[in-house]
């Protein structure tokens, strides 16, 4: 089983008085690194190491353009947000318990960042997938195999990557009924399960 981390800002806060009264520039206003709906992929497998990097070019999805982001698309997080976030995000991509017991799920946290006078709120998700190596599969039978993986119970998404299809999971879901279902479509064979 691999594992993947989703990053969401889901709110954005703003103490003006706050920033009034202890602020350098006391009109300094919300965070402009960040905005409502971003969502950043941190990836730890084959070659990608995004944690290493701080988050450099994770960021998958937002409504503003790279001239609104503070930094552009291509900048790591700010110091304040990493320093909150960052332990979730090792967490996750380890495969471990992100906040067992205080969260419904123990592979999700919301966590802010450190700027009490403007902190933004994150929702920070663990994926887990497993990467199949597929032989002999071509357009026509990937489509398939995805309708078919897609059937499965906890199988949540199926990305087909040029080497490979990662399966995403919301439960556990042996390798055997992985490689039964693509054996089943009579397309291709499964030769590798990471």
């Amino acid at each position: 089983m691999q594992h993947k981390v989703k990053v969401t800002v889901i709110d954005k806060k703003l103490y003006p008085e706050l920033q009034a009264e202890y602020c350098a520039d006391p009109n300094s206003g919300m965070c402009s690194c960040y905005h409502v709906g971003d969502e950043f992929v941190f990836e730890r497998y084959g070659a990608a190491d995004d944690f290493w990097h701080m988050g450099l070019n994770t960021l998958k999805q937002t409504a503003k353009t790279a001239e609104e982001i503070a930094g552009g698309t291509g900048f790591p997080h700010c110091s304040e947000a990493w320093d909150a976030i960052s332990r979730y995000i090792y967490a996750g991509l380890q495969g471990g318990s992100i906040m067992r017991g205080w969260m419904n799920d123990e592979r999700v946290m919301i966590a802010c960042c450190s700027d009490g006078t403007r902190p933004v709120i994150f929702k920070i998700e663990r994926l887990d997938y497993k990467v199949l190596y597929l032989e002999g599969t071509d357009q026509a039978a990937q489509r398939k195999i995805e309708e078919a993986l897609g059937q499965v119970d906890g199988v949540s998404e199926i990305i087909f990557k040029e080497q490979f299809v990662e399966v995403y999971l919301q439960k556990e879901v042996s390798d055997d009924t992985l490689k039964e279902v693509v054996t089943g479509c009579g397309e291709g064979r499964v030769t590798r399960i990471d």
